[in-house]
């Protein structure tokens, strides 16, 4: 934890970089969706050494570092994959998504046929079931509208997930402020 926490300001930037991903996601409606797939791709590639540097910090103070480096391996990779085809990566990305709402959506359905003996509501789970097959379905048949929205719903996790790390990193160097004059 003593590592982690003499280390929060990685945590910080990774977030801070996150949430100004997420901004440019939602400030820049009208900017094609591969320009936006180009920053995600630079997201992932510095996300990706900034972990990569947690795993080395890590593995010098002997403490377990190895998700870290699968992390910023696997960031990399995809950053790397994504300068190279952008236009598949974003189509890729975007029928992933969608075949993973249709899947989804199937098995909201099946589950309220099964509940609707035993809870009342079940028609809510339908609904989303529903719900999820129909924004599978345009995403397929209006690709490009249905990037828009996706990046815009990346832009939004993006910046979650960027306040939580900032939120996190200066709890942790809260915490390496504490601990600081009683380590060695």
């Amino acid at each position: 934890m003593l590592t982690l926490a003499r280390n929060w300001w990685v945590l910080v930037v990774r977030g801070v970089l996150a949430v100004l991903f997420g901004i440019l996601a939602f400030v820049l409606p009208g900017a094609t969706v591969a320009a936006l797939v180009i920053l995600f791709g630079a997201f992932m590639l510095v996300d990706g050494v900034f972990a990569l540097v947690s795993a080395w910090r890590r593995a010098e103070r002997r403490t377990s570092w190895w998700p870290f480096l699968l992390e910023g391996l696997s960031g990399i990779a995809i950053g790397v994959i994504t300068f190279f085809w952008p236009d598949v990566t974003a189509f890729a990305l975007l029928y992933l998504i969608a075949a993973w709402a249709f899947v989804t959506g199937v098995f909201e359905i099946a589950a309220a046929v099964r509940l609707r003996k035993e809870i009342r509501g079940e028609v809510f789970l339908g609904l989303i079931g529903l719900a999820s097959i129909v924004f599978a379905v345009l995403v397929i048949l209006f690709p490009g509208e249905g990037a828009v929205a996706i990046v815009w719903a990346i832009g939004a996790y993006a910046v979650v997930f960027g306040i939580l790390l900032v939120a996190l990193g200066l709890r942790l160097r809260r915490l390496h402020v504490e601990l600081e004059p009683r380590s060695p």
